[in-house]
């Protein structure tokens, strides 16, 4: 295949925070998600891991059950359940309880039911 060009486990992107990311967080730009390889100032072009499972900060005090549907809260820059206003970023493959600071999520764009 000539036009083949990579696996797409990760991709380079520009960082879209001010202040940048640090390796392992979350980062969205546009309709990609995916999880930053090193750490990257605003606008630096970084690897982001799109694929796989990740131990990812999460809302406080929010409880997350295994199989869960969870998003990515872009304006917190953190794991949620909220469905509006976020953008689905995966599927809780361990639960989290209230008191942890991460859940584990296996990046998986999901449809919604019935799509």
């Amino acid at each position: 295949m000539r036009n083949y060009v990579q696996p797409g486990n990760s991709l380079a992107i520009a960082v879209p925070y001010a202040g940048g990311i640090l390796s392992g967080q979350g980062v969205l730009v546009g309709a990609l998600f995916g999880v930053a390889a090193v750490d990257g100032a605003q606008n630096a072009i970084i690897e982001a891991a799109t694929q796989g499972v990740f131990d990812i900060t999460k809302e406080p005090a929010l409880a997350i059950t295994a199989g869960a549907r969870v998003f990515w809260d872009n304006t917190n820059r953190r794991i949620t359940t909220t469905v509006t206003g976020n953008f689905q970023v995966g599927i809780a493959s361990l639960a989290a309880l209230a008191a942890d600071t991460t859940v584990r999520v296996w990046l998986n764009r999901v449809p919604a039911i019935g799509t």
